[in-house]
């Protein structure tokens, strides 16, 4: 779907999504003469897949098409298990615990990056490189922004967390499920990963 952000009545985030949150699944491309970093955060945030601002060319607006095609999720794709954590990348469903969570489409794609790379551990300007592309600056901040949201939604209290900070270096999915006598990290590595009531500092 290629949806403009100006529209009468509902603007493009809130179609979008709406479309989301009915289980709408197809790949969402947002066209908007907003360019801000907020804006695109907003647009992706609502469940879009790309962002395009105006002007643009038709060259590019057809390659980003072709791009979506080639990423879209397969339905066959299989879930992934951490503990007791389960996503489902054909729905984006999410649940740890037999309890189910919702995330933003952005916080899915970052927990799902994490899971399927479980126990690397990923510098911030990989993640944006890999999440947002190279319109967002490497010095923004929306890496610490996405992550103390999902430790807020993951982790939940938890005092033994799936998500973890190594100083210095990034963030990464333990590959061993909470509550592991081992860690297995490495003697001298710092790790920020419990978090309370009011979510984990990173």
């Amino acid at each position: 779907m290629i949806l403009d952000v100006i529209l009468p009545g509902l603007n493009g985030f809130a179609v979008c999504a709406a479309l989301r949150d009915r289980g709408f699944n197809e790949p969402i491309l947002m066209l908007t003469a907003l360019d801000a970093v907020a804006d695109r955060v907003t647009g992706l945030d609502s469940g879009a897949d790309d962002y395009l601002a105006k002007p643009f060319a038709m060259a590019e607006l057809r390659a980003r098409v072709r791009a979506l095609r080639r990423r879209r999720v397969d339905d066959r794709a299989p879930r992934i298990s951490i503990g007791d954590l389960e996503l489902d990348p054909a729905t984006h469903g999410v649940r740890r615990g037999g309890h189910q969570i919702h995330l933003t489409a952005r916080e899915f794609a970052l927990l799902e990056f994490l899971a399927s790379h479980a126990g690397q551990i990923f510098g911030q300007d990989r993640l944006i490189e890999a999440l947002w592309g190279a319109d967002f600056a490497s010095e923004s901040n929306i890496v610490e922004v996405y992550i103390r949201s999902l430790r807020r939604k993951i982790d939940n209290g938890r005092r033994n967390g799936l998500i973890e900070t190594v100083r210095g270096s990034g963030y990464r999915l333990r590959s061993d499920p909470p509550g592991s006598a081992d860690t297995g990290v490495a003697a001298g590595t710092t790790i920020d990963g419990d978090v309370n009531s009011e979510g984990a500092p990173d």
